[in-house]
């Protein structure tokens, strides 16, 4: 069996709805597709969708959206890369931590409600992460627990950093950590491209360094924030997925590990490697020898599966194929953790059957 718990999904249902936020997804003159969120705007020139346009066979937007809205072509993407199952999140660029509060609010019930009748089709194999509008935390628990009982939920979705102006160790997110504990269920930790948040300089952003650099460094800042803020000693129950293999944190885990002792100002109670039990990373990396690191470094214990699916550097082969692995390790990274995580029942979930993919010329 295998659960990728980083799979992306977008749907008409939670874009334009809001005149100057949207989300906007459009088709450009030149037949790439764009994402819009208020002043930022992101261009996705895939090749597929390029060649399609070239052969003037490119679906309209119309067509796309009834082809990425049924969770039945999904299934068909995830038969042919051996998926059995996915935990979906919204993309990250739609977090609206940055949005007005009534907004903020309103599109992380929208999403919700969104993401769980699309679920509701995908034969048991399809799960999500709720969203949360993190800048107005008081609103928090209650959506939180929507989502999970009335939903469905596994998880929540969070960005690593900057939000809504708290940050993971802020008192006022602490009553969201204490409602994750209480309903045992994991963070899926996610950075976000900064430069959204940047107003009419939004796509001054060179080479998309706030996403494709940016998101690792959030994600480290998540994990360092947890620890040194306490915030483990206060919720030791804390469940944490940080995604992109763990953002920078076990490339340079020793170096944090020492220069946690040294500073001046630090609130956890334990060295940081007892904290290490809280985290769970993916071996969502490219080159083989940097994954059988992960396994070596982080262990299979904290190791669970996660391939951006529907993204632009999605790995789209089997990450644990060429891991040195025993077959016991092997299972727990590829769904054993998971199940554990979101105390699913093996027997309900549907199995991958090959098939002839449906093309997705862009994330799904």
């Amino acid at each position: 069996m295998l659960i990728d718990l980083h799979a992306h999904a977008v749907h008409p249902g939670f874009y334009d709805l809001d005149p100057f936020w949207g989300p906007f997804f459009k088709i450009r003159d030149s037949g790439d597709f764009s994402l819009q969120v208020g002043h930022w705007i992101l261009t996705l020139g895939q090749p597929e969708r390029r060649a399609a346009v070239a052969a003037g066979n490119a679906p309209t937007l119309e067509e796309h959206w009834k082809m990425v809205s049924n969770p039945k072509n999904r299934l068909r993407s995830m038969d042919m890369v051996g998926q059995d199952a996915q935990v979906l999140s919204i993309p990250a660029h739609c977090y609206m931590y940055w949005t007005e509060p009534e907004f903020s609010i309103r599109f992380a019930e929208q999403a919700n409600r969104v993401l769980s009748e699309y679920c509701s089709g995908g034969d048991g194999r399809l799960f999500f992460w709720a969203q949360a509008p993190l800048n107005v935390p008081e609103a928090c628990p209650k959506i939180i627990k929507q989502a999970v009982n009335e939903y469905g939920a596994v998880g929540l979705s969070t960005g690593g950093a900057k939000l809504g102006g708290f940050e993971f160790d802020s008192p006022e997110l602490f009553p969201i950590w204490e409602t994750m504990c209480d309903l045992d269920l994991p963070l899926f930790v996610h950075g976000y491209n900064e430069s959204v948040t940047w107003g009419e300089n939004a796509n001054n952003d060179r080479y998309e360094m706030t996403s494709i650099v940016g998101m690792n460094y959030n994600e480290a800042q998540c994990f360092w924030n947890l620890i040194c803020g306490g915030v483990l000693d206060r919720f030791p129950s804390l469940k944490v997925y940080i995604t992109h293999a763990g953002g920078f944190v076990p490339y340079q885990l020793g170096r944090l590990e020492e220069c946690n002792k040294n500073l001046e100002v630090v609130h956890n109670k334990r060295d940081l490697m007892h904290y290490m039990k809280n985290f769970w990373f993916d071996p969502e990396i490219h080159h083989l020898g940097m994954r059988q690191a992960m396994v070596e470094l982080i262990g299979a214990d904290q190791l669970v599966y996660g391939t951006n699916f529907g993204g632009s550097d999605a790995i789209r082969f089997d990450m644990t194929a060429d891991l040195k692995l025993s077959d016991a390790d092997k299972r727990k990274i590829r769904y054993e953790n998971a199940v554990k995580l979101f105390h699913l029942d093996v027997s309900k979930i549907g199995r991958a059957v090959p098939t002839e993919a449906v093309s997705m010329a862009m994330p799904v």
